[in-house]
């Protein structure tokens, strides 16, 4: 694994490379450095409504790069509360700074047990290293 690679200890992540990280009821969501990595300079992201439902594993958003496009995936079910709009003009915060200012969404929490489902950064580390 490339050591530059950021793997944050105070987060949780997604097979599809998103993480998550829970602040009372509301889960903050972004795409991890290693996803940014790997689709290039940030060109364009879809974001949802506010008011939005999210489901745990499914789309929410849509996010275009230089070298592919992604669809996003929710991490938690619950409803955006808060969506970055500062990536509809500099999207390439993404890239800057994946896990502060180019942070996605922000959900209301359903279902708090549905963060035991997701990847520990220890095994988000092995996920990653068996990729690259």
């Amino acid at each position: 694994m490339e050591a530059s690679i950021q793997i944050r200890d105070d987060l949780k992540y997604t097979k599809e490379h998103e993480w998550v990280k829970l602040k009372d009821d509301v889960a903050t969501v972004g795409i991890t450095d290693y996803a940014q990595r790997q689709l290039g300079d940030v060109v364009f992201i879809e974001l949802p409504e506010v008011g939005t439902q999210v489901e745990q594993m499914k789309p929410f958003g849509v996010i275009e790069a230089v070298k592919a496009v992604s669809d996003l995936f929710s991490p938690i079910t619950g409803e955006v509360r808060e969506v970055n709009s500062k990536l509809e003009s500099q999207s390439n915060l993404i890239n800057t700074d994946p896990y502060g200012e180019g942070w996605i969404i922000k959900i209301k929490v359903e279902d708090p047990k549905e963060l035991d489902t997701l990847l520990s950064p220890a095994d988000y580390r092995k996920l990653v290293e068996s990729q690259t």
